[in-house]
């Protein structure tokens, strides 16, 4: 992903990116496999440590798959989403 965005040519710009494309993919991952509804200042709370926790995953990012993971992973858990949704619907 780090080659793609550019990160010989333009390596801030491309970090940037990358950071942006993680956090946005852990805290999708996060609301579809683990979050629980929780009171608006824990949620402030543990979306800021979701948000400062994703700088190292941008670092490792850069010569390991993270956001890719994050793909395959957010891609499972929609499907699952959509199926336990159907499944609801069909029992009802």
């Amino acid at each position: 992903m780090a080659l793609l965005l550019g990160i010989e040519s333009d390596p801030v710009r491309a970090f940037l990116l990358l950071y942006l494309i993680i956090t946005v993919l852990s805290i999708i991952v996060f609301k579809l496999g683990f979050a629980k509804k929780l009171p608006p200042l824990k949620a402030v709370v543990i979306y800021l440590f979701l948000i400062i926790g994703c700088l190292p995953l941008a670092f490792f990012g850069i010569g390991l798959p993270v956001a890719e993971g994050l793909m395959v992973a957010a891609l499972i858990l929609i499907i699952y989403k959509v199926r336990l949704h159907q499944s609801k619907k069909e029992k009802s």
